[in-house]
C-alpha cells in the first residue's frame, strides 16, 4: 500500500527539517573553523613544553607539531581536510592534552546533560508556578506582584547568583556542598542556579499564553457549565501555555547549555562548560570546534523534536504545519 498524502507530507517535512539543520551544522563548523584560523595566538606554540633546561622549544619541535596537526597546509586543504574527518566522527586530538577529542567529549557530557536536564524541569516548574499565579486573578496584588519577578530572574547574573547560594547554603548553611560533582547534593546548588534564568524567560512565555487564552470564549462556556474559577484556569487556560513553551525549548537547551559554561566554572564540575573554558583559555582549536558543533547539533535535534511534536500538543499547530 502506498503512502497516504499525510505520511508523504511528514516525511517531506522531516526531511526538510534535516536538510536545514545539516546546513546549520555546516555553517556553523565553517564559521567557527575561520574564526579559530583568524585569532590571535599559536595553540601549538602554547602547547610546546620548554625543555629540562628551561629553554623555549626550537623551530624545528614546532614544525613537527604544526606539521602533526596539519597547520603547515594550505587554509583550504585544512578546512576541506577537517569537515570530512569530522563527518566520519573522527573529532581530532587535544592540542594541550593530546587526549582523543571524542574521548574528553564523552567524558564531559553526562555531567552537563545531568546538569542542563535538572536546570530545564526547576525552571520549568518555577515558570508554570509563576505563570498560574500571575494570570488566576490579573488584577490582584499578588498577581501584580508575582508577574514581576520573571522580568527580575532574567536580569540577574548567572555568576552572581551562583555565588549567593555557594555563600549562604555552602558556607553559610552547609546544607549542600559548593563545589564538585560528587552525588546528587552536589547538583542541587548548580541546577539551581542555572534554572533561575530558565524560569525567568518561560515564565514570561507562559504568562503570555495563559492570558491570551484566558480571553477566548471556551473559557466563558466552561464557567457557564460551573466549573470554578480554579479548575477552569487549572484544566483551560494553563493548557494553553503549553504550545508557545514546548516551542521555545530549542532555545532554552542552547541557554541551558551556554549557561553550562559559568556554571560548572563557579561550582567546580567537570562537565562541556568547564571544557569550553580550558579549551579557550588554551587555544585548543580541535576541542573548541567540536564543542561549539556539538552544541548546534543538539540544539538542532531538539528543536526538529519539538517541531514533530507541537502539533501533537495542540491541533491547531497542525493547520501551519
Amino acid at each position: 500500500m502506498s503512502p497516504g498524502p499525510a505520511s508523504r507530507r511528514l516525511v517531506l517535512r522531516v526531511g526538510g527539517r534535516l536538510a536545514v539543520g545539516a546546513a546549520v551544522v555546516w555553517a556553523v563548523f565553517t564559521v567557527v573553523f575561520g574564526i579559530l584560523r583568524v585569532l590571535p595566538g599559536d595553540p601549538v606554540s602554547l602547547a610546546a613544553n620548554a625543555d629540562a633546561s628551561g629553554a623555549p622549544p626550537s623551530p624545528a619541535a614546532i614544525a613537527a607539531l604544526r606539521a602533526q596537526y596539519g597547520l603547515d597546509r594550505p587554509l583550504w586543504q585544512q578546512y576541506f581536510a577537517a569537515w570530512g574527518d569530522f563527518v566520519r566522527g573522527d573529532w581530532g586530538t587535544s592540542v594541550v592534552t593530546g587526549r582523543p577529542v571524542t574521548t574528553s567529549l564523552l567524558e564531559a557530557l553526562p555531567s552537563t546533560a545531568t546538569l542542563a536536564a535538572a536546570a530545564l524541569a526547576l525552571g520549568a516548574l518555577a515558570a508554570f508556578a509563576l505563570a498560574y499565579i500571575a494570570t488566576y486573578r490579573p488584577d490582584g496584588v499578588l498577581a501584580r506582584v508575582v508577574g514581576q519577578i520573571p522580568s527580575v530572574l532574567v536580569s540577574m547574573p548567572t555568576f552572581a547568583v551562583g555565588l549567593v547560594l555557594i555563600q549562604v547554603f555552602a558556607f553559610g548553611l552547609r546544607l549542600l556542598p559548593g563545589f564538585g560533582d560528587d552525588g546528587f547534593a552536589a547538583l542541587v546548588l548548580p541546577a539551581v542556579t542555572l534554572a533561575v534564568p530558565v524560569a525567568g524567560y518561560l515564565g514570561q512565555v507562559m504568562a503570555a499564553g495563559m492570558r491570551e487564552a484566558a480571553d477566548q470564549p471556551f473559557v466563558e462556556v466552561a464557567r457557564a457549565k460551573g466549573a470554578s474559577d480554579a479548575m477552569v484556569h487549572l484544566r483551560h487556560v494553563s493548557p494553553a501555555a503549553a504550545l508557545p513553551a514546548l516551542s521555545a525549548l530549542g532555545v532554552f537547551v542552547g541557554s541551558a547549555l551556554a549557561g553550562a559554561v559559568v556554571v560548572e566554572t563557579v561550582f567546580s564540575r567537570a562537565g562541556l562548560g568547564r571544557l569550553t573554558q580550558q579549551a579557550l583559555t588554551a587555544h585548543d582549536g580541535p576541542v573548541m570546534l567540536a564543542v561549539v558543533v556539538v552544541s548546534a547539533a543538539i540544539f538542532v535535534v531538539v528543536t526538529l523534536i519539538v517541531d514533530l511534536v507541537g502539533p501533537l500538543v495542540d491541533p491547531r499547530a497542525r493547520g501551519a504545519a
